[in-house]
């Protein structure tokens, strides 16, 4: 099977970017895993979306035998959360967070849902992210995000085929 990993890299005037992506990484591996974000910001910014959707884009390659659809909750604490993704190549995506307040931390609250659809339209996918319950915007976020994540692994996993995950044979 061939490997399923990205490199991208993005200037702007504002930011530079590298992601190494690889979509089959596992702890039982015993690769190293390596994770780097410094976005001044304590957390993420629509650059990296963008980058990060691209990489995802590219490390996946031709959508061929995988699942295509993936659903994933994750709780954290009090909040449940939900996402939907499927690789599709239409990007849309679809927010509702449920955030009260202004900010969490140093990043404005009205970011996330620019985090999701620049991640989306960056890799061709269409996403719904839905924060079901909770009371703190911190673990609302944090648990879409974890949500966000278990769709992703459910959507590219692989089937053992080489088939076009679609009625139509192209996506």
């Amino acid at each position: 099977m061939a490997a399923r990993t990205a490199t991208i890299s993005r200037q702007t005037s504002e930011t530079s970017i590298e992601v190494f992506l690889d979509l089959d990484w596992a702890p039982s591996s015993g690769a190293k895993q390596n994770i780097e974000v410094s976005t001044g910001i304590g957390f993420l910014d629509h650059d990296s979306a963008i980058a990060l959707g691209t990489a995802f884009k590219q490390a996946l390659g031709e959508v061929r035998g995988i699942r295509r659809y993936g659903t994933g909750h994750a709780p954290l604490d009090e909040a449940l959360s939900r996402a939907v993704i499927d690789i599709s190549g239409r990007p849309f995506c679809v927010t509702d967070l449920k955030l009260k307040r202004e900010k969490i931390g140093d990043l404005s609250t009205e970011m996330f849902p620019h985090i999701f659809h620049s991640f989306a339209v960056a890799a061709g996918v269409t996403l719904h992210v839905d924060v079901l319950r909770g009371e703190n915007d911190h673990h609302k976020a944090e648990s879409a995000f974890k949500a966000l994540a278990l769709a992703i692994r459910q959507a590219i996993e692989r089937t053992g085929g080489t088939d076009v995950p679609s009625t139509k044979g192209v996506l």
